[in-house]
């Protein structure tokens, strides 16, 4: 087939494609971020580019996102245009993904840390809570003589009990090789490294020469749909070194899992998606040992915890039954594995261990996320609440667990608005309408480019304060100034033309406040299915956590005010940050904490809504703003009362 030459602007990057390429895959081997939230399916519009010249192909699928001013401007969907001929076009703000907002460790919630290793008594060194899955011990061993002349194996495992007592020891074959002149040449001191893999085996998986055991590092790892933040964290200590973050690469083949699966398991294979996370997590690993000057061979442990899916794809497990059903996954429980055999970077020896999940939806990040809470620790009614394009939820205590996941959707990253976007540079992300005047705060004071989820959220819940929209999301108050239509559909200005980075005004469309009441319904709608499900109402939870990125800059009041959140005391309500890369840490530095997710995991009751009727009621009731049963929401009842 015949190969052409695609520019794009102004980037000035040039890439040799096959005629009949997309724009959306040209751009990908081109190495250019283009927004796509549905990876490609055509179905989000967000992947605008600006035809300069060329020959090209444009399906009348696009015809529905572009406005005719659009159109005669040359503006295409990249997903949805063939290059048939050399092509140049041109990339807009808007539709370049930038670096967003990504938890780090400054805004992670601090949960108790344990003493260091060496402060523990000896006595309490087997049992302490602080036991890092991998551990190295520097060994003075005495040679042998004919009275004590047992093997080299017996003699290091001899040595080794007297720290690990009652524990089976085992030791790989690997060891063996060249063990003999090591010891001997060595004068029979050495560092021998352990991965504790349960609380009655431990497995010698290393002997170096001489003391190694004080570079004993190990690397915590997020891995989330949309971003992956990776820890550096010094396993004699427990003290975390340094943390970096970056987009999941994974995101050009489509924003959401299920975008993720069906090109794994369909368009273009698993590999290039498994080497995208893989490559994310390498390059954050290689920042952080270059920030901290260390080598490789000095990370001996890597501890991951992700959604169901993404520990699929990082482990290159294939997704594809997950969104079939009966909806079952390869796997929730995950044996270890060395980190290299699967691309990672790490010491040879180094293990890479991937917390449990709980069923196709419900994965190792809400694990960590239960662990990390303490939800399960507690007596006190509590739920968990992971806000994304899929929400997870768990209800209970320390008796009882019942979880699940509703499909939210792309509306809180800015996804199904016009004028949506990710919580990037120039995104507006705090809103608050006083009478005729519009004020907002934009992510790094930017001109406003678009709005993300937390400024969607605001928006409404301010639209329905101040009488300009009415419960069900429809614009009534059409001469407020801000207020436009535009092909007959309401619109509220946020931002002129005259504000923006762009030139053209930032708004939110009565259609994108339609999506984003369906996408808080299908939350609110699961936890009160949940609640409801163990014979409790929305005001016996007594403490209700907010997990990831989003919930950390959502605003209480709006939040609840608009139906997403339950009307509970403000003082209940705790965001706890990133809860699943705190989840991981706790894991590697504490295989006894590693026992506890795996309990946990198993004492979670999964409930699958796509079958449940109850769910499909209780979502019809939940769009409105707040609720149709407006006894649920009486503070906010009083709040509407008041406007009137």
């Amino acid at each position: 087939m015949a190969k052409v030459k695609v520019t794009f602007q102004p980037d000035e990057k040039t890439v040799e494609v096959e005629a009949g390429t997309n724009l959306l895959e040209a751009a990908n081997k081109a190495e250019i971020d283009i927004n796509s939230l549905c990876g490609g399916e055509g179905v989000c519009g967000k992947c605008r580019l600006i035809l300069v010249k060329g020959e090209v192909e444009a399906s009348n699928k696009a015809l529905s996102f572009l406005s005719k001013k659009e159109l005669d401007k040359n503006v295409l969907l990249a997903c949805q245009t063939k290059v048939l001929g050399d092509t140049e076009v041109v990339v807009p703000p808007e539709s370049r993904r930038e670096e967003e907002q990504i938890l780090v460790s400054e805004e992670i919630v601090q949960f108790d840390t344990p003493k260091p290793f060496e402060d523990h008594p000896a006595s309490q060194r087997e049992i302490g809570f602080y036991e890092p899955l991998m551990q190295k011990h520097f060994l003075k061993l005495p040679p042998p003589t004919l009275e004590d002349n047992v093997s080299d194996v017996d003699r290091i495992l001899r040595d080794l009990r007297k720290k690990f007592r009652g524990v089976e020891i085992e030791l790989e074959f690997k060891c063996l090789k060249g063990l003999s002149e090591l010891l001997r040449s060595n004068e029979w001191k050495i560092t021998a490294t352990s991965h504790v893999e349960n609380g009655n085996c431990v497995r010698i998986v290393n002997i170096d020469p001489r003391d190694t055991s004080n570079k004993n590092l190990g690397i915590a790892v997020d891995v989330g749909t949309t971003s992956i933040v990776a820890e550096l964290v010094d396993l004699r200590s427990g003290k975390v070194l340094s943390v970096e973050a970056s987009h999941n690469q994974q995101a050009r083949y489509g924003e959401d899992v299920i975008s993720r699966m069906i090109y794994a398991c369909s368009r273009g294979g698993l590999n290039p998606l498994n080497q995208a996370v893989i490559n994310t997590i390498n390059a954050l690993i290689a920042s952080l040992m270059s920030k901290n000057k260390i080598s490789v061979e000095d990370i001996s442990c890597v501890v991951a915890a992700g959604n169901t899916t993404m520990t699929h794809l990082l482990l290159g497990l294939e997704p594809c039954t997950i969104r079939i059903e009966p909806y079952v996954p390869t796997a929730d429980h995950f044996p270890p594995v060395v980190a290299r055999e699967i691309g990672l970077q790490a010491s040879e020896y180094a293990i890479l261990r991937c917390l449990p999940g709980v069923s196709s939806y419900v994965g190792g990040d809400i694990t960590a996320g239960v662990l990390s809470s303490h939800l399960s620790d507690s007596s006190k009614i509590g739920a968990l609440i992971d806000i994304g394009t899929n929400g997870e939820i768990v209800i209970g205590n320390n008796e009882w667990m019942v979880c699940c996941s509703a499909s939210a959707g792309p509306a809180f990253e800015g996804g199904g608005s016009k004028c949506g976007m990710r919580a990037t540079k120039g995104a507006i992300q705090k809103v608050v309408i006083e009478g005729d005047k519009v004020n907002y705060i934009t992510i790094g004071n930017a001109k406003p480019r678009g709005i993300c989820g937390s400024g969607i959220i605001d928006t409404i819940a301010q639209l329905l304060l101040n009488g300009i929209i009415d419960q069900a999301g429809h614009f009534i108050k059409l001469d407020h100034p801000h207020v436009q239509i535009e092909d007959d559909v309401p619109e509220f200005v946020l931002a002129f033309e005259d504000e923006t980075e762009t030139g053209e005004k930032v708004v939110l469309t009565e259609d994108d406040i339609g999506n984003l009441i369906k996408s808080k319904g299908a939350i609110l709608a699961a936890m009160k299915v949940l609640v409801e499900s163990v014979g409790l109402s929305f005001n016996d939870i007594e403490q209700l956590f907010v997990a990831g990125g989003f919930g950390n800059f959502l605003d209480i009041e709006n939040s609840i005010l608009i139906g997403l959140l339950p009307d509970i005391p403000k003082d209940r309500i705790k965001f706890i940050g990133n809860s699943s890369l705190a989840g991981a840490r706790m894991c590697m530095l504490s295989y006894h904490a590693f026992e506890k997710a795996e309990m946990i995991s198993k004492q979670m009751t999964s409930f699958e809504l796509s079958v449940n009727k109850q769910f499909m009621d209780e979502f019809v009731a939940s769009l409105f703003l707040p609720h149709t049963d407006m006894s649920l929401f009486p503070t906010v009842k009083e709040k509407l009362e008041k406007t009137k």
